[in-house]
């Protein structure tokens, strides 16, 4: 797998520890960011919903009740969506954790 080069698994963030002088390493959440798991979540749903409901399991009866439009399809690739922004939005914003976790956060600049 390849590395982006704005992006370091780990860094040295130039950030200065008191008197000591000492810099903080960091790296990304990754797999532990909360936005993997919530994407994650919804997409699985999204799946179940679209494929196992949407496709293979609406009725005549149940078209019927929602004005022949299938709400169980609709909902499923809507919840696809709603996963993978979520997984766009872990990869294009990671979270940066520091390794030690008694050091110090760099401060954010708030981009």
């Amino acid at each position: 797998m390849a590395t982006s080069d704005t992006n370091p698994p780990a860094s040295s963030t130039g950030a200065a520890d008191g008197a000591a002088g000492k810099k903080t390493t960091t790296q990304k959440a990754g797999a532990f960011d909360i936005r993997v798991f919530i994407g994650s979540l919804i997409g699985i749903y999204g799946v179940v919903l679209l494929v196992l409901v949407g496709l293979f399991g609406t009725s005549d009866r149940q078209l019927a009740k929602s004005g022949d439009l299938n709400i169980n399809l609709w909902a499923g690739l809507g919840m696809v969506a709603v996963g993978a922004a979520f997984f766009a939005w872990a990869k294009l914003r990671p979270v940066i954790v520091p390794v030690d976790p008694d050091a110090p956060v760099a401060e954010h600049d708030g981009h």
